[in-house]
């Protein structure tokens, strides 16, 4: 089924009121076949916590021991999980949109202002009487002294580690300490205020870690992490088969060890905050009927195919840690979920979970629906024309392989995209059997060997999730 296909949702009413109960499965099918609390658990709303990390990439659970001891655990963990468009700004526009960055607009980190903030999760929240908060960063070209649509309180970050600027309900100034600790009890005192406000309240919470410089808080800075002696993808000598940019990488596994320490030691206070909330939804008798969802706003190369950052087609920069609670909904008894799931499904499960139905189309479905997509279309703009870095690419993502093309398109600070849109690489990597991509099959392959590997039917279903 095509990801841009809808299937029938399953409604929170029915969800909630759903069959009997998995208690700690090692997989399951879809969220929907998990049982709910039953009528009692919907007669209220659930909050909303919200919590969206920086360049965080897989494998970095070692930081992170209480909050996969919480959302892991006892909640679900989402082994497939992805981002649409490798990149901040439009990976966090498809977080607030459920729509692939082709359709929301925002195809570069300069174009935030693109965003049609009348179809944000966070605009339907507060329309339906939610209490709204944002913690941290929000998109990365926005000014800072402009408000932010449709969030009742804020505290908005001028991204950075260390005595940095804030917009704090409309008002800028300096706040001194580690920007962390601020966003943690920003995010406190906010959720505090439910003891005496009845509204359910939805809280975005996203903190600088663990995007560079990648400052430790001081406590943190010295702190030993676990040895690592990099993978076949690290820093993979042979790279004929791949394109001219990855050819001329030089990331090194020392630059993959560093970069990695570096990353988890910012996202140990990620985990002291993360355990504070839990600690404080516990106070306030709230942990039950509260959903939490923690990701990755995209990966992050430690070395891989000798690329050290983002925006690449390769499975480090695209695979994000995906984790969800939801107690009084059914998701509470630590479960596994292997379906290929994406930031464009945070919006629509949010609002399943609400009972409220967007007027504005959707490319994500709801987590709480049974709905498994067979892949997944990623895509990311190259801005502007100089030379070096990625070029514009899109590619299907599926579980046992992933074709990706490159193109002659550009796009400017608006994120508007102009070029002849040739091909101009490609790549197709069999994931089962080559997990680190490190043969590219398409290169030097005979129309015959491409006919066998299936890539005029990718071609067309890639050509057809780039316009749907």
């Amino acid at each position: 089924m095509s990801e841009n296909r809808r299937p029938p949702v399953v409604s929170r009413r029915g969800f909630l009121g759903g069959a009997a109960a998995v208690a700690a499965a090692t997989a399951v099918p879809g969220l929907a076949q998990i049982a709910g609390a039953g009528p009692a658990a919907a007669a209220a709303r659930p909050n909303i916590l919200l919590i969206v990390t920086d360049d965080q990439p897989k494998q970095t659970e070692w930081a992170l021991p209480k909050t996969v001891g919480w959302l892991a655990d006892q909640g679900v963990r989402f082994t497939n999980g992805h981002v649409t468009t490798p990149l901040c700004s439009p990976s966090r526009s498809s977080v607030f949109s459920g729509r692939h960055a082709h359709n929301h607009g925002v195809r570069n980190n300069k174009a935030s202002y693109e965003l049609d903030q009348s179809t944000t999760v966070q605009k339907y929240l507060k329309q339906a009487g939610y209490r709204t908060g944002l913690f941290g960063k929000y998109l990365n070209s926005w000014t800072l002294a402009d408000n932010l649509p449709h969030f009742e309180e804020f505290a908005l970050l001028q991204p950075g580690f260390v005595d940095r600027q804030w917009n704090v309900d409309g008002t800028v100034r300096t706040i001194s300490g580690y920007t962390t600790t601020i966003i943690r009890n920003r995010t406190l005192d906010f959720l505090d205020k439910a003891a005496d406000d009845p509204r359910p309240w939805f809280a975005y919470v996203t903190p600088y870690a663990s995007h560079g410089p990648r400052t430790p808080e001081p406590k943190y800075a010295d702190t030993t992490v676990p040895a690592w002696n990099g993978r076949p993808s690290v820093p993979e000598d042979d790279r004929s088969d791949k394109p001219a940019y990855i050819k001329n990488a030089t990331g090194t596994l020392a630059d993959g060890r560093r970069i990695r320490a570096e990353q988890l030691r910012t996202l140990l206070s990620v985990d002291d905050a993360v355990q504070a909330f839990k600690d404080k939804l516990q106070e306030l008798g709230q942990l039950d009927n509260t959903l939490v969802i923690y990701i990755g706003d995209n990966g992050f190369g430690w070395g891989d195919h000798g690329w050290t950052a983002k925006s690449v087609p390769y499975r480090q920069a695209h695979e994000v840690p995906f984790l969800l609670s939801w107690p009084a909904g059914g998701l509470g008894a630590g479960t596994v979920d292997n379906r290929i799931v994406a930031n464009i499904d945070i919006a629509p499960t949010i609002l399943d979970a609400a009972g409220i139905n967007p007027s504005a189309p959707q490319d994500g479905t709801s987590l709480l629906s049974s709905h498994s997509r067979d892949h997944l279309l990623v895509e990311w703009w190259k801005q502007g024309t100089g030379t070096g870095g990625a070029p514009t690419w899109s590619s299907y993502v599926a579980k046992d392989k992933q074709y990706t093309e490159y193109y002659d398109l550009t796009t400017d600070g608006n994120g508007t995209v102009s070029g002849t849109g040739q091909v101009k690489f490609r790549e197709y990597y069999d994931l089962a059997n080559d997990p680190h991509q490190l043969t590219n099959k398409l290169y030097q392959a005979t129309p015959a060997q491409e006919q066998a590997l299936g890539i005029p039917a990718l071609a067309a279903r890639l050509a057809a999730d780039r316009v749907s």
